[in-house]
């Protein structure tokens, strides 16, 4: 008999363990950032002062239910406006109720106190990617660039088996150093967006014409996954957050870097490429941007997108085509790629666009082009 008792026990504890395991996983992550451990703090404490009240309200209850029933010959008590009773459930809750707003308020304070940093980063939605800006002492962008979902296709349409990162993996992570505290811009371009890390205890919506302000220090390097946590359109589900901590010396080598490659790429505005430079930049331009909606080879997906294989943009004047490039085309799903590309690269896209599959329209396009088409059309 003590034997089963004990197997049941010991089954009953390997339960137990396995089910606060399994709370473990649904509950919040503790995460990385001092203020992602004390909003997890916050609310495991709250969490627990729930419990505890609904373990008194609910054991007052079944208490009374048994041990005053009508069957064991006890009658209701009559009595109507007990001052006493009044006063101690409107006084009681009050109490629980600031107990709690205390560490909240603080915990909320020290959230939004974004001063002090030693950087700034723009953090800026489109649909559906992210644009990152890095901004020196003036705000002014020293280098930025775009980060899209790097899931492969095949991946998304069960062609191939998910990877460990389905739908969590970018092109350009945005990399931020460690022991540093980061402050973030956050707007839209076109609609409301949300960025959202979990293990910094971050998340703050992306509006249209404001500035929301969020920060964090990082003290570990590490890879940080999030993603858009607002209803953004219909690849809202394609739009991740990668931020990628480095230590302090590997961010500074990194910025370096993105520094002169950004004046590497000012000088290109002003260069004459080759028809093979043109190519090769404008496939990759292309495959980032332009092949998810087109398809790799421009025979898009009709008629919400558009072949570009033969069609009349893609071999007809230079100019309507690099106006849709340019502005996107209204009440359609094509976006304006003049605010999100340089001259460069709008030049090298609509090149290969023209130079592509079965197209061949013969001419060249080049940074000074596109430039001069903006300028008119300002």
């Amino acid at each position: 008999m003590i034997k089963i008792w004990l197997k049941g026990l010991s089954g009953l504890g390997s339960v137990l363990v396995a089910g606060l395991a399994v709370a473990d996983e649904l509950n919040m992550r503790p995460g990385v950032t001092e203020i992602s451990r004390e909003v997890y703090d916050l609310h495991m404490l709250i969490f627990w002062i729930c419990v505890a009240i609904g373990v008194v309200v609910f054991g007052v209850i079944f208490w009374s239910l048994i041990h005053h029933r009508k069957s064991a010959g006890h009658e209701a008590a009559q009595f109507h406006e007990s001052t006493r009773l009044e006063i101690g459930w409107t006084l009681v809750p009050t109490l629980i109720l600031i107990a709690m707003a205390y560490p909240a308020t603080k915990t909320l304070v020290q959230m939004y106190d974004t001063g002090g940093e030693d950087m700034t980063v723009e953090v800026r939605g489109y649909q559906w990617k992210w644009q990152y800006k890095y901004l020196d002492e003036d705000l002014n962008s020293t280098f930025d660039f775009f980060s899209n979902l790097a899931t492969p296709r095949d991946e998304i349409s069960n062609r191939a088996a998910k990877g460990e990162h389905y739908l969590l993996e970018v092109d350009n992570a945005l990399r931020i150093p460690t022991n540093r505290k980061v402050r973030f811009l956050l707007t839209s371009e076109d609609v409301i967006h949300a960025w959202w890390v979990p293990d910094f205890g971050i998340k703050r919506d992306a509006i249209p014409g404001i500035l929301n302000e969020l920060w964090a220090i990082v003290p570990e390097p590490g890879v940080y996954r999030g993603q858009c946590t607002e209803l953004c359109g219909k690849d809202h589900g394609f739009m991740p957050v990668v931020v990628q901590a480095m230590p302090e010396a590997e961010y500074d080598a990194w910025y370096a870097e993105q520094v002169t490659a950004a004046e590497q790429r000012k000088e290109a505005l002003s260069k004459t490429f080759t028809a093979e430079e043109l190519m090769a930049e404008g496939e990759a331009v292309y495959n980032t941007f332009c092949a998810s909606c087109h398809m790799p080879n421009g025979k898009g997906v009709p008629p919400v997108f558009p072949a570009l294989d033969g069609s009349a943009i893609a071999t007809g004047p230079l100019e309507d085509h690099l106006d849709i490039i340019i502005n996107g085309k209204a009440g359609s799903a094509m976006q304006a790629f003049g605010k999100q590309l340089d001259a460069a690269q709008i030049a090298a896209v609509t090149h290969y666009e023209r130079h592509a599959w079965s197209n061949n329209t013969g001419d060249m396009v080049q940074p000074r082009d596109v430039i001069a088409q903006m300028s008119s059309e300002q």
